[in-house]
């Protein structure tokens, strides 16, 4: 009989893939022997591997490319990373290997582009792109980009007020961005985004506001969805409403050339995803260029802005699971070495389903189990896989430790739990690691933050005040 937990993966998905296969009866990721690491590194452990960050930068540069080929789309694309997904340096100096734009969201984020240009990974050719609601350190900060002479910084206007804001502190003629109010999914708790200005009021609000300032100068128009870039009608039907605005303003304003469709990029959240990104590209693409062959009007330069799709899939966690409880006839629970609300806090929030594989043990049977976390917050656990509504693992056994692996993390998951600060029930920050490959493929890694201590957490509550 097919009992192993091997069997169950098989049976279940095209396996090995890309970045998953087998040595013997343990887990490698991108050929990486992840029970190497948990013996040289212990668990619970968080590691980035950041190759795969330019990997992903490289495809969608690719699929752009071969889409404006295809189409006979005379503009540039430009990939800007998205900032919140991932502020660390180490992620910023992987990405910007790949000759990439970057887009803010907030004050700091000014912050990280000046620290960027002063050691030169980032230049004045370098677009700036500052989304956001816009309060006074962000604007003094990107008025401060603008003075001190970057003039690719574009300022992307949210609501109103904020055009005053700005000319209030920039001292001479500057780029700005309008950004689109998209509608929300009709199954959203309301109907229009709270970011951006209405489609509507974009045309008329240029023409009294822009339109005759000569310190303003209007090259792109922002169009974001909030549920991403997907394959139905409701995707489709705000994309054509967006064009339609672009084309409308473009016939008002010939200083605009820049189209930025945002990010939302899906990542790959099970082992049965499927998503044809170039044919997304594709259609995108041509729906543009048709709208605009048609209103006879420019194509535009294409943004995007790719935050999990740039680092979601170099992350990972791996985890022990250290005991089994068996609560009921049908309900066996194995409790892990961390938890979940602090360390993969999207589990919890918003019941996100990341990779979950078995990184050990993959010629033994297999059980039905849920997971715990460590906390004694009832919402701390694990249920379900992304196409089952159960978790399958290789049976417990005290003798013999499992461990577990959660893939494609790194987008959100550290600075929305809280890096470096307090976590909930004082449930320890893992250790966390960078993988890395040289020019000869040779790997190598380095521990970036080494697991809190006591002394770590008490110094934040207060304790050791003098």
């Amino acid at each position: 009989m097919n009992t192993k937990y091997s069997d169950l993966i098989n049976q279940t998905y095209y396996f090995p893939q890309e970045e998953f296969t087998l040595n013997k009866d343990h887990l490698l990721f991108h050929n990486i022997d992840l029970m190497k690491l948990v013996e040289q590194y212990g668990t619970p452990l968080k590691f980035t591997y950041l190759p795969q960050i330019s990997n992903n930068i490289s495809k969608a540069k690719s699929w752009f490319r071969k889409s404006m080929e295809k189409n006979k789309y005379e503009a540039k694309y430009y990939y800007c990373y998205c900032t919140k997904s991932s502020h660390f340096e180490y992620i910023m100096n992987e990405a910007f290997k790949n000759n990439i734009h970057i887009e803010t969201s907030s004050a700091f984020d000014i912050n990280i582009v000046e620290n960027l240009m002063e050691k030169g990974k980032i230049n004045k050719s370098t677009y700036v792109i500052c989304n956001g609601f816009k309060r006074d350190q962000y604007i003094e900060n990107i008025a401060r980009l603008i003075n001190n002479g970057h003039k690719n910084t574009i300022p992307i206007i949210d609501n109103f007020e904020e055009l005053d804001l700005l000319q209030g502190q920039i001292k001479n003629k500057f780029k700005i961005g309008i950004r689109i109010a998209a509608e929300e999914e009709p199954k959203f708790e309301f109907y229009t985004s709270r970011l951006g200005i209405g489609y509507r009021n974009i045309v008329p609000f240029y023409k009294k506001e822009i339109k005759e300032n000569k310190k303003l100068e209007l090259k792109m128009l922002h169009f974001f969805i909030n549920t991403g870039i997907n394959d139905n009608a409701y995707y489709w039907n705000e994309l054509v409403k967006c064009i339609k605005v672009y084309v409308a303003l473009k016939k008002e304003c010939p200083t605009l050339d820049g189209l930025n469709i945002g990010g939302g990029f899906p990542i790959k959240n099970s082992l049965a995803f499927e998503y044809d990104y170039q044919y997304m590209i594709d259609e995108i693409i041509n729906q543009i260029k048709i709208a605009c062959d048609e209103a006879e009007v420019d194509v535009p330069n294409i943004f995007t802005e790719f935050g999990s799709f740039t680092v979601g899939e170099s992350g990972g966690a791996i985890y022990q699971v250290l005991y089994q409880k068996q609560q009921n006839d049908r309900e066996k629970w194995n409790m892990i070495d961390s938890s979940f609300i602090t360390t993969l806090p999207d589990t919890w929030a918003i019941n996100k389903r990341f990779i979950m594989l078995a990184v050990n043990r993959w010629n033994d049977t297999y059980e039905r189990v849920l997971l715990g976390g460590m906390t004694c917050d009832s919402d701390d656990y694990y249920n379900s896989e992304q196409n089952m509504n159960a978790i399958y693992l290789p049976k417990y056994n005290k003798e013999k430790p499992l461990y577990i692996g959660f893939f494609n993390t790194g987008a959100y998951q550290e600075t929305i739990g809280g890096y470096g600060g307090l976590h909930h029930c004082l449930i320890p920050q893992p250790k966390h690691i960078l993988i890395d490959r040289d020019e000869n493929g040779i790997l190598a890694t380095e521990v970036f933050s080494e697991q809190q201590t006591s002394q770590d957490v008490l110094k934040i509550l207060g304790y050791d005040r003098k």
